[in-house]
């Protein structure tokens, strides 16, 4: 899939989700990209609605679970056990 294209090597998003409404995943990926301590980030295209520029026939949403994570932004932490703490 990697192969695809040009683009689909690149990242096209990443987002951390914030709804802590949703206890589990569904497996239905519209869904688990927004359970509230997880992060998400897609490989190819990226959304131009959004300023994104990346263009790919493959748009590859990959989430990570981070209630036991950590996430650095500048050398700062930002982000641990999958609530913000700036």
């Amino acid at each position: 899939m990697l192969d695809m294209d040009a683009g689909s090597r690149y990242l096209g998003e990443v987002a951390f989700g914030l709804n802590y409404g949703i206890k589990r995943f569904t497996k239905n990926i519209l869904f688990d990209e927004k359970i509230g301590g997880t992060m998400h980030m897609a490989l190819g295209a990226s959304f131009p609605e959004t300023g994104g520029k990346n263009l790919s026939g493959l748009h590859w949403d990959i989430v990570c679970d981070l209630h036991e994570g950590r996430v650095y932004a500048d050398g700062e932490l930002c982000y641990e056990q999958g609530k913000f703490v700036i």
